[in-house]
């Protein structure tokens, strides 16, 4: 099944609030349940034992969309004593209105409109701990995901994480069957983010371009996402 990028409705600035609102919320369920937040939660608490106590830690999460990834990071965070700071950014207005919404009275969560593009730009090298972009890139043609990956690196002092789908039939299969009952926007754009979704060779060509060595691959077979994901070494010493 060859990797084919279909314009996503939730990506059209014209999409209807109503419409965006049930895309997230199902977007909402995947992240809960899905592997959304055990992703990167994963990491991040694998490398909380290194984090200097006294001083918050800061994370960016690209194609924040509904804010849930920020949300879940930021209570992990509190319940273990952290100050963990997130920065969500999106470049969809109604989305990040919907977002706002959630995070009105949620300290610690802050959310911007930006291009995912333009992260090094906007925020200069080194500007956050960590950056993260789950259900995100494969949004984009090969040409994007290599710019913001790498705009990724350079941005993140200590580390990044990039979570997102496996393509194949059976996560294909899968889609159709998490969708049943659910509007035709919402089913398509499940349906088009498989087929735009990357193997394991495609995500390790991807990496060992942009010379991201530091990086491990980890795929989750039941539901069908994977990571790529590493702290540089000495990143807390």
């Amino acid at each position: 099944m060859p990797r084919l990028v279909t314009p996503e409705h939730m990506d059209d600035p014209a999409a209807s609030r109503e419409a965006l609102a049930s895309t997230l919320s199902h977007l909402r369920l995947l992240n809960r349940h899905l592997g959304g937040e055990a992703a990167l939660l994963h990491h991040l608490r694998g490398w909380s034992g290194r984090w200097p106590k006294g001083r918050p830690i800061t994370l960016l999460d690209v194609g924040t969309g509904g804010a849930d990834l920020p949300l879940a990071a930021r209570a992990w965070a509190a319940d273990l004593g952290f100050d963990l700071r997130v920065t969500g950014i999106d470049v969809h207005e109604t989305t990040l209105a919907l977002a706002r919404e959630r995070v009105a009275d949620a300290g610690g969560v802050t959310l911007e409109r930006c291009d995912a593009r333009e992260i090094k730009r906007r925020f200069g090298v080194a500007s956050f701990d960590y950056v993260h972009a789950g259900l995100f890139l494969h949004h984009l043609p090969e040409i994007g995901v290599l710019t913001v990956l790498a705009a990724m690196d350079q941005v993140a002092r200590a580390g990044i994480i990039w979570s997102d789908l496996n393509r194949s039939w059976l996560a294909a299969a899968g889609a159709r069957v998490l969708t049943i009952g659910s509007p035709a926007h919402v089913k398509h754009d499940a349906i088009v983010s498989v087929r735009a979704a990357f193997t394991k060779r495609e995500v390790l060509d991807i990496a060992s371009r942009l010379g991201l060595s530091y990086c491990r691959y980890r795929l989750h077979m039941s539901t069908q996402r994977f990571t790529l994901a590493g702290e540089r070494p000495g990143a807390w010493a």
